[in-house]
Order: structure tokens, then sequence, then C-alpha cells
């Protein structure tokens, strides 16, 4: 248009120093991506020069850089002060009659419409610096005087002491740093939703998904960390492969609704304001699953056309209910940083709680608690101390940016938490953040996992949580040995199986209650449980594809199984529950068959629905040839025949029956996996939780290690794959070495005990391999 106005269909990339990161990104994706089906709000920029010819036009420049250079750089003692003195320089310039001009013939092609304005900043010597969430953005702006005032009031926002204080972290020079503003038409999303997408797992950096959060009204709500959002993982692979690819669908509280202030029409000040969402709203996902896949989509032509992973916001228009992408940046913290060099943070203890929210990062700090209402007191803070707020713009991605722990979403934190109270803040457990009270104890450690010299034996994984997946990914491993599915069934899921298809059964009006309470978004009991277990199991086998994840069925016990809710109705008392109606044996009988057809029916939706089929499945405590028979024949009938698509059936070797029988068993199996602890338990006749004969418990008992040689020897003979499942070759070297000698086809390890694992199987390989050449 001129050198003041830019439409941002003319905007490219390459034009990042005119009109900065932001509006450049939207203009490259209304230029090359539109064909896609990438959809984005049209505008105008105003560029760098329309900033320096206001500045300069106001005699600006020199008030300007002597405010900035008068500045206590050391402890910013006196940055309230000035920065409210150079925002009032930059509110009082009036509008150089060309750039005006230039603005209300741009907004008149517009059709006059109301715009969201926001700032994009942009830097002289530095036009690839970041300033994300640092300067202000207006929305719902309608009218050109309306427009005019709120462009100024962007413009000031370079001065804010947030803006400040990051360039003087950086290094950046005040007055080398101009600003430009996109206007943007603007997308109804305070009668929709709105929220970010990252083109990774933004807690790990894990890359081979897309993670979606959403709100309801205005997405600043998300931006900002003031509401625990709903949230949406796709995984890429098979979003590409055409599969229903969603890991994780999780409902967040939506505690707050962002919409425009009545009367705000027209006003350059803050026209919107914040609502608490009504309980019906905040019972429902802000987006259907066409919807998640369809953005999910997006994101991936986005990040495809930029050639890196992506921070993109995207808003729901309510009124025509079409999607928009509104803001694309490349993502700049995972990026940077190397996912394999690990720092690992674990509590010695746990104290006690005292506020919990959304966990932002995996480590953990303590401090003082320092209470601020604004930013205006920023200068308050002190290193080492714990802020505590109603709300910090962009708390999340500051947070993630400079590497800080943080919780969002903390609700009544400010009243929860006082001025000067010592605390821990651990977002080391999950997804959960929780300020613990006193400072805690807790360990640290960083290793380059790159590093690690792999064994020739595949070391594997134990896992069992699903929220630790992605970053257990980034271990050296060889898939996962032993994936536990009682823990999702005890920790995610809480409900007995049987009490969900039988629920008439549930007697208990406390039992019934909860089961309709956690149900009640499915549209049957069945389905939670089906849909929840394959999220759980799903994710699990996204974070280590391609590799195999090899799912034990549920192997609880019946007193276990009965602490679950409603589980009480469902399980008999037994003396021995340890050596009762445990593992297979539940599968085909009555009372647990249809609990078990439901546990079929979602590893079924992993593999065939979800397209993970390096999903394996294990069955445990098979006490005999015609009961794994039995076994394998009803999961054909379950839709999970053995050899189809792939297809492995893999059995638990934890009976001495197993290793006597192994040839038998190997008919209809396709892999053992040893487990030492039962297997040590059944062959010495010990009660392993007895406290009493603990001392004789000994996996490295001779009786126990010949029944382990053996039944190696007879899967060599079969053909039949054969791992082991332990502790034991980690904490063991000779435990290690004796494996390996005997030809193990692989080991699973613990996370947390595998780096010491690995050395072990390395040392082994390496004391067998320096014996033969002796030998030979």
């Amino acid at each position: 248009m001129n050198k003041y106005i830019k439409d941002l269909r003319d905007v490219r990339n390459s034009d990042v120093s005119e009109v900065g990161g932001k509006n450049a990104s939207l203009g490259e994706m209304i230029g090359s991506l539109s064909g896609a089906g990438v959809r984005v709000p049209g505008g105008f920029a105003l560029t760098s020069d329309a900033y320096w010819k206001l500045i300069d036009a106001n005699d600006l420049r020199s008030p300007l850089e002597a405010l900035m250079q008068g500045l206590d750089r050391r402890e910013l003692t006196d940055l309230a002060e000035v920065a409210s003195q150079a925002r009032a320089l930059v509110l009082a310039a009036n509008w150089p009659d060309d750039v005006e001009k230039a603005v209300r013939d741009a907004y008149q092609d517009l059709g006059e419409v109301p715009v969201a304005v926001r700032s994009s900043a942009t830097a002289e010597d530095l036009p690839t610096a970041s300033f994300a969430g640092r300067h202000e953005s207006f929305l719902n702006v309608n009218g050109a005087e309306a427009l005019l005032a709120a462009c100024i009031r962007c413009y000031a926002s370079l001065f804010n002491e947030r803006a400040i204080k990051y360039r003087n972290d950086m290094g950046f020079p005040d007055m080398k740093v101009a600003l430009s503003i996109g206007v943007q038409r603007m997308v109804r999303a305070d009668i929709g939703c709105a929220g970010v997408c990252f083109t990774l797992e933004p807690e790990s950096g894990f890359r081979n998904v897309v993670h979606i959060a959403g709100n309801w009204g205005l997405g600043e709500n998300v931006v900002q960390g003031a509401v625990i959002p709903d949230e949406y993982v796709v995984f890429k692979p098979t979003l590409k492969a055409g599969k229903q690819a969603i890991l994780q669908r999780r409902l967040g509280a939506k505690q707050h609704t962002m919409v425009y202030a009545p009367g705000g029409t027209g006003s350059a000040g803050r026209s919107t304001r914040n609502m608490d969402t009504p309980r019906e709203e905040r019972e429902r996902f802000t987006l259907s699953d066409p919807e998640v896949l369809q953005l999910a989509r997006w994101a991936l032509v986005i990040e495809e056309h930029y050639g890196m992973p992506m921070d993109i916001e995207w808003a729901k228009d309510g009124a025509d209910g079409s999607i928009y992408i509104v803001q694309a940046r490349p993502e700049t913290i995972h990026t940077a940083s190397d996912p394999y060099r690990m720092k690992t943070f674990s509590l010695e203890r746990k104290g006690v709680a005292l506020v919990k929210g959304s966990a932002v990062g995996s480590s953990i700090a303590s401090g003082r608690v320092r209470k601020l209402n604004s930013p205006a007191e920023a200068d308050s803070l002190k290193d080492g101390e714990v802020l505590v707020t109603d709300s910090t713009s962009h708390a999340a991605i500051v947070a993630r940016e400079m590497g800080t722990v943080a919780i969002v979403g903390a609700g009544d934190a400010t009243d929860r938490l006082a001025d000067g109270q010592e605390v821990t803040v651990s977002c080391c457990e999950g997804r959960t953040g929780t300020v613990y009270e006193g400072r805690l104890e807790w360990t640290g450690t960083e290793v380059d996992l790159k590093k690690v010299k792999p064994s020739r034996t595949p070391a594997m994984l134990i896992v069992a949580d699903p929220e630790q997946a992605f970053r257990h990914s980034f271990l050296p491993h060889r898939g996962v040995g032993l994936m536990r599915l009682e823990f999702v069934i005890n920790n995610v899921l809480r409900i007995h199986p049987m009490a969900l298809v039988r629920f008439e059964e549930v007697s208990d009006p406390k039992d019934r209650s909860r089961i309709e309470e956690i149900t009640k978004h499915y549209s049957t009991k069945k389905d939670y449980f089906v849909e929840e277990l394959s999220m759980a199991v799903g994710t699990i086998a996204a974070a280590f594809h391609p590799h195999d994840v090899i799912v034990r069925m549920s192997d609880f016990k019946s007193n276990e199984y009965a602490n679950l809710i409603g589980g009480r109705e469902f399980e008999p008392h037994e003396e021995n529950p340890m050596l009762g109606f445990r593992g297979a044996s539940r599968y085909y009988h009555s009372r647990y068959r249809e609990g078990f057809q439901l546990e079929c029916a979602a590893m079924k939706r992993v593999r065939e629905d979800m397209g993970l089929t390096n999903v394996k499945l294990m069955i445990p405590f098979c006490r005999t040839v015609d009961e794994g028979r039995k076994v394998v024949e009803l999961m054909a009938e379950f839709g999970l025949e053995r050899g189809r698509n792939g297809l492995e059936v893999h059995m638990m070797t934890e009976i001495p029956s197993n290793v006597v029988q192994a040839k038998a068993f190997a008919r209809y199996f396709d892999g053992f996996s040893i487990g030492s602890n039962d297997l040590t338990q059944l062959t010495l006749g010990i009660d392993r939780d007895s406290e009493i004969i603990s001392d004789l418990f000994q996996e490295k008992d001779p009786a126990v290690m010949e029944l382990i040689a053996s039944v190696i020897a007879s899967a060599k003979t079969t053909g039949t794959r054969i791992g082991l499942c332990g502790q034991a070759p980690s904490d063991m070297p000779e435990y290690a070495r004796f494996l390996v000698e005997q030809g193990i086809d692989s080991i699973s390890f613990n996370p947390d005990a595998l780096l010491k694992g690995m050395e072990n199987i390395r040392s082994a390989e390496q004391k067998l391999a320096s014996d033969r050449v002796i030998q030979s």
C-alpha cells in the first residue's frame, strides 16, 4: 500500500524487519497456505516506519533515550517510575497526518469492521528476536478513532515494565526496538472458543504430537494461564495415515470466559471482561473430534511450511462456526534446547499440599512467597522468591522460555498462600503442579542421553504412567517390555470394570453416585472404560512408536480389584489373593469375562482405530497350557485374533509350570516375559510381602536361576522371543551377566534404573566377548 501500511496478503516472512515476526507470519500463511485450507483472518500491518515517524514527528527519541539511559540497570529499583514516564510521553503523541491518513484508508478498505489490534515488535539489528507476550494487544476495537487510540497504546506498551526488563535481561538496546501493529478482522471467539496449539508436546519437547488447548470465549485466558483449558493431544504419524489419532482428551475446568464488555465497542481501552463460565459450559468440550483433527492437520501444514515446530493461536467464530488461525510463531523453548540432555527431578518426600494447578515444566523450586497485585510491583520481587499473583500475562509461555518452574490455573493461590511463607513448588509429578508447605528436599540429575552407549542386548522399559511417557521416550530405550495396565485402571479409571458392565448390581449409594459422576460425559458406562483406557495405552504406544510396547492385561488380585469403586460387589473374599483369582483365570470366568471384554475392546481400538499396531499384548499368571489356549481363543472372539494385523500375544513366565511346559505354551504365545518376583516367590514358596522371612527372598537363588536358564533354553528351541522384567539386573551386575550368558533377548527396567541396567548389560557383554576370545 505504502511504506506505513502493508496489506497482510502482501506480507511474507522476508518482511520481518518491517512488520515483526507476528505480522510476517500471518502474511506468510495467508499468501502461502490458503490453498491448503488454512483460514487466517485478513487485515493490514502498520510498519516499523510508521512507529519511527510518530516518534520523530513528536520529538520523542531524545527524551526516551534519556529516560532509558537513566534506568538503574542492575537492581531496576526505578523501573516502574521510568516505565510510567516513558509511556506517558508516547501516549501524549499526535499522529503525523500522512500516517493517520494511511491507517484510516486501510481501515476503510477492510470494511470498518471490528478488529483485533496486536503488537508485533521487531529490532533493527535483531529482526529474529522474540518479544512474545511483552506488549499490549486490544480486541473488539470498532471505529477509526478507537483504532488510532489503540495503536498509540500498543506503541506505549514498548515501555511497560515487563518489556523493558526483558530487553535489559537479553541485552537489547531499548531504542533499537520498534513496534509494528497488526490489525485483523475480529473472529467472534467471544461467542465461540479459542486457544493455543503446539506442534510438539510443550512440557517435554516430544515432537511427534500436536498439543491443543482451548477455552470458551476469547483466547487470552489460555495464553495468560488464567484457566485450566480443555486439552487434546494428536499423534502425527497416525493423523497422516487417516486414523483416529487423538491420544488424549482432557476436560478442563474452564473457570472463566472472556467476552466483549458492554459498551466496550469503540473504546481504545479494555473492551473485554471475564465472566464465570456457566456450569453446563464447563462440563462440555470446546471442540469436537473432527474439529480437533482439522486443527491438528492445519498445524502440520504450518509446521511443514516453516520447517520447524510452531506455537499457534486459534479461534473459533461462534457466528459462522469456522476455525481460524490468528497467529503462528516458531516454538523457541524446546526447539532451542536439547531434549536428550535431561535433568530429572524427584522429591525426597512430599509435604502438606497447599495449592494445585497445571504444571509448567518438570522441575522443582522453593522459596518465600511474594504476592504481587500488578506488574507495577515487579521491582519488589527478589531472587529466590516465589511469585504469587492473580494473573500474569503469557505466564505459561514466559515461564517455559525462561526455564522457570510455574503453576497456572491454581485458583485460590492468592488466598491460601501468605507473603513470606516458605513453600516448595513441584512440577515433576505429571501435569498437576503442587505447592507444598515448607522447603522440601529434592534431587536433580543431568545426563546427556545421546552419549549413552547402546547394548547389544535390547534394554527396554517398564512403564505404567501415561503422563510420564513423552519425557521417558527420550531415554535410550528399545521399546517397552512391560506396560502395566492395572496402574491405569487404578489411577485413571478408578472404577471396577464389572461395575460399569453391571451397574444395576451396584448397591452402595455412594459408589453409584461416584460412578454416575465420573462417567457422565460418555454415552454409556462401557464407553468410558474403553475410551479412557485406550487413550492411556495409546499415549504410551505413541511415545515409544515405532518400537514395541508390550501391554500386560490387568493383573490385580481380588483384594486390589475390590478397592476399585464398586469393586466389593464383584470380588470374592480370599485368604490368599496372591495365589487366587488373578491373571488368566479371571479372563474367561463368568465373574470377570465381560470386564476382560472391555479390556480387549480398548486394545482393539488402540491397534485398529488409532493405528498403533506396535502394541503387543501379554497375559499374566497363566497357570496351564489349556488356560493359555482358552484365553487366546477368547481374545479372538473379542476381536483380537493372534496374527491378524501383526498382533502378537505374549505370556508372563512367572510360575514354575510356565518353565516346565514352556515348549507347549509356545504353541499359543509369540513371546515370554520372565517375571522374576513371582517366579522367585513360587519357586521358593515364600510370600514376597512377608517381612519375617524376607531375607530368604533371593532372585539369584540357584533354584530360581536354574529355572530361568531352563526357560531361556526352551524359548531358543521353539524360536520364541524371551525377555525379563525386573530390578535385579540393574541392582546386581552378576545377574545381568547371567542373563546375557544365557542369551536373553531383552531386559526391561524401570526408567530410573535403565541407565544403570544398560551399564551392567554392556559390562556383561564385554566380559562374555573377552571370555570367548580367551577360549578360542
